[in-house]
């Protein structure tokens, strides 16, 4: 634990993470839950990425991004949902000052790269219905490895400074982070001295990283609605509409809790109780990544019959 004096070595500070404030006698009751979308988000996700990489038909471009997003699911649940269940099963909240800016890192580096990767799917399906006779020659392989990499780079350079931030920073003593998981803010809030840079920071991240994708999203929608309103069959129209279902979906799932979120603590924090708000930050790193595989299963043809054929070959060797 920290020790008593007013500075302490950043090598010696442990922090306990306390899970969720107020529901420490239902931590067990909420991790049945937690515990079981996880195990959907993991085995979900991994399917899919078998299906995606096994299966030649798959190799296209709107599967090749959604295997980005399965991987992608499958880190964000990942980095935090162990420890939670620590934290529920065992109050093994006890964590290390470089564990938790790790944890800190990968968690944001994560969500700014899915950001980007949901972007990327909109583009996927702004190309394919606004320009369907090219869309094999915009998206090769080589771009869709580049939109990839890009997303990744530019979530490294966004989250990186984060870690150097919280290095900045005096500690003095407070060791209980009031959360189930270490984010950039939880730990800033445990220094001494001027956070302003921290928060500053923090809004111009998402502003032009989060924000941004979700305008450019809105406009790749809007663009993908004048056209499909212009097709003069019904069917067509329907048709054009089901393929963007999915990632609609999915976008809702993944932004909405997550501005809800930033914008309680930011304008609502007095209103609505703490439990509440790390109740739902605890919900929004399983509840997506277990929901996104459902998601696309039930609603891309494709991909029900690849899973109906493994599992039927499944039972025949059974």
């Amino acid at each position: 634990m920290t020790t008593s004096s007013n500075y302490t070595n950043l090598r010696d500070i442990w922090y306990t993470m306390i899970g969720i404030p107020g529901l420490e006698d239902a931590h067990t009751w909420i991790s049945i839950p937690i515990c079981s979308m996880y195990i959907v988000a993991v085995v979900g996700n991994a399917l899919l990425l078998f299906l995606i990489f096994t299966e030649r038909s798959l190799h296209e471009p709107m599967y090749l991004f959604l295997s980005m997003l399965a991987l992608a699911d499958i880190f964000l649940s990942t980095v935090t949902t162990p420890k939670m269940l620590a934290i529920f099963w065992f109050q093994d909240g006890d964590i290390s000052f470089g564990s938790c800016v790790s944890q800190m890192f990968f968690l944001h580096f994560i969500f700014v790269a899915e950001s980007a990767i949901l972007l990327a799917m909109a583009f996927d399906r702004y190309v394919a219905i606004c320009y369907p006779l090219r869309y094999t020659t915009i998206l090769t392989p080589s771009v869709i490895g580049k939109m990839g990499i890009a997303s990744v780079v530019r979530s490294l350079f966004i989250c990186f400074p984060l870690v150097f931030l919280v290095y900045r920073l005096t500690y003095c003593g407070k060791n209980i982070i009031r959360h189930s998981y270490c984010e950039h803010m939880g730990i800033a809030r445990l220094a001494c001295d001027s956070i302003k840079v921290n928060i500053y920071y923090g809004v111009i991240v998402a502003l032009f990283s989060t924000c941004l994708d979700v305008v450019l999203i809105i406009i790749s929608y809007a663009l993908i609605l004048c056209t499909v309103f212009r097709i003069p069959s019904q069917d067509a129209r329907l048709k054009a509409l089901g393929t963007c279902g999915s990632h609609v979906c999915v976008i809702l799932l993944f932004y909405t809790p997550a501005f809800f979120s930033f914008f309680a603590h930011r304008f609502g924090g007095h209103n609505i109780p703490l439990h509440v708000h790390i109740l739902l930050a605890n919900l929004y790193v399983v509840v997506p990544p277990a929901v996104n595989p459902i998601i696309y299963g039930v609603k891309t043809k494709q991909i029900q019959n690849k899973v109906i054929q493994v599992f039927s070959l499944s039972k025949k060797f059974c």
